[in-house]
């Protein structure tokens, strides 16, 4: 099989506690993980606790781990303690609650693009309103009340993103995570 890099890479020592990676950003469907040293046990969510129950990768092999991708294309922030993104009109949500996303815009706004990062989902809103609002909104948990510039950018996106925490039987190990692309045999 095939491997085609999708995104930065990164990696954390294992130890007899779990510990966890910062935020990645799913552009892909399958996690590469590489266990060094020592056997890892991880697992992958939007903020997860890893236990020695969970899937073990053994010491120096890797493994692909499957997650799902969503994104979709923001319209409007309106802010608060907190934040409604509102999305395309006659489009579907890929988020529920629970899940946990990243903004990523095409002109950095790095006011909202730091505070919306990895954040959870905490309603999903597809109702049409007696307005003739027919838009999706997702509320998050991100307060932008602190921000004072309006959102502009029109090329912004919702992406989902995940965390990866391991944890092994003492010190001495790491695992390395890299978000690839798969393809048949090789």
């Amino acid at each position: 099989m095939a491997h085609k890099p999708v995104g930065a890479a990164t990696s954390i020592a294992t130890t007899n506690s779990s510990t966890k990676t910062s935020a990645i950003k799913v552009t892909t469907n399958v996690l590469r993980i590489t266990a060094l040293n020592t056997d890892a046990y991880v697992v992958v969510g939007g903020d997860p606790t890893a236990s020695l129950s969970d899937y073990i990768i053994p010491a120096n092999t890797s493994a692909g781990i499957g997650v799902t991708k969503a994104s979709q294309r923001v319209v409007d922030i309106t802010k608060g303690s907190t934040t409604v993104v509102t999305c395309p009109e006659g489009t579907q949500m890929p988020f529920g609650v629970g899940d946990h996303v990243t903004l990523e815009a095409s002109v950095a706004d790095s006011n909202y693009e730091t505070v919306i990062a990895h954040v959870p989902v905490a309603s999903v809103d597809t109702t049409s309103s007696i307005d003739g609002s027919f838009q999706t909104k997702v509320t998050l948990t991100a307060n932008t009340s602190g921000i004072s510039t309006s959102f502009t950018t029109n090329d912004a996106r919702l992406i989902a993103s995940v965390k990866v925490a391991a944890i092994s039987y003492g010190t001495g190990g790491s695992i390395h995570v890299q978000p690839v692309q798969t393809t048949g045999i090789a």
